[in-house]
């Protein structure tokens, strides 16, 4: 299991900025560190205009894909899980972010942006991601607010994790949050 605090976990509403956070940690952690090796996966909406018709997974070393859409490209992806009016791309999904799930040795961190119900469709990524904190690598990850007091029962083990530490963000402690992760990642990473 991952050591105690090396598992930072932001949460919090739809739109509140948790991608946005975890991307900016990211920068600042590359400015102040060139030589770390961060391996992982964001996800990022899909506009057409102003309306929002998808996601699409992003790893940190450019390829992208979908993960979810309103818009139906074929017969086949009628049988995809929905997820309210989206349904889920699990095969594009599981292409691009389980290999980012694959620790190598000279891996400094891993960001997983999110671990949620789309997501959660495929079968390999929550035992990737415990693969990931069982290496004891730090790791950066979001996660949903549990919805109606519901957690996800995935998200609810991560939640729950020894080695987590939960940040709930909202649209007053954007930058106090990002200063308190990017503080203590930094001293993870030079005790790692």
């Amino acid at each position: 299991m991952a050591a105690p605090g090396k598992c930072f976990l932001v949460t919090g509403p739809p739109g509140v900025g948790k991608t946005t956070l975890v991307m900016r940690v990211l920068e600042s952690l590359r400015t102040s560190n060139p030589n770390l090796k961060v391996q992982g996966f964001y996800t990022r909406e899909v506009r057409q205009g102003t309306e929002r018709v998808g996601f699409e997974v992003v790893t940190l070393d450019g390829p992208k894909g979908p993960l979810a859409s309103t818009k139906y490209s074929s017969l086949e992806s009628l049988r995809w899980p929905t997820v309210g009016r989206y349904r889920v791309d699990v095969a594009s999904f599981e292409t691009l972010a389980l290999p980012e799930l694959q620790v190598k040795e000279e891996t400094g961190l891993v960001i997983i942006d999110e671990v949620g119900k789309m997501e959660l469709y495929s079968s390999s990524f929550f035992p990737a991601v415990l693969k990931v904190l069982e290496s004891n690598i730090p790791v950066l990850a979001s996660i949903p607010i549990p919805k109606f007091g519901r957690d996800i029962p995935g998200v609810a083990r991560l939640r729950n994790h020894p080695g987590a530490t939960i940040f709930t963000l909202d649209t007053s402690n954007r930058d106090v949050i990002k200063e308190q992760i990017y503080t203590q990642l930094v001293d993870v990473l030079h005790k790692h």
